[in-house]
């Protein structure tokens, strides 16, 4: 099990690290969009520092879950990141919910591994 929770640790570190990077590079495709898709991103693309944020936020979040001792604090700051892609998910597009979904089961499975770190702050 301790392998199985690494591998899958490590692919969520990867998979945000990825994502903050292309924010920065712009490697990946973008998908076709529709006209309220492109209205959105073409309103968050006037705030000059927002997507930047996000990429950084990603990319930082990402590269600390890759590793055991500050996987922790990776998704305390994956996780306001997650519940936008939620948000926008379930407004904007459905079909990206169960991604979403997954990735938020594996954040709460990060949170509730770690509550040893945080037992003395709230009991």
């Amino acid at each position: 099990m301790k392998i199985f929770k690494t591998i899958l640790f490590v692919l969520f570190g990867l998979m945000f690290a990825n994502a903050g990077l292309d924010k920065f590079i712009h490697y990946m495709p973008i998908p076709e969009m529709d006209n309220a898709m492109q209205e959105i991103f073409k309103a968050m693309d006037t705030l000059k520092w927002l997507i930047p944020l996000v990429g950084f936020a990603e990319l930082l979040g990402g590269i600390l879950v890759l590793i055991p001792k500050t996987r922790f604090l990776g998704t305390l700051i994956i996780f306001p990141v997650l519940i936008g892609i939620i948000c926008h998910n379930a407004t904007f597009a459905p079909e990206g919910l169960p991604i979403a979904g997954v990735l938020l089961l594996i954040t709460l499975w990060i949170f509730y591994d770690n509550l040893g770190k945080i037992k003395h702050i709230c009991c």
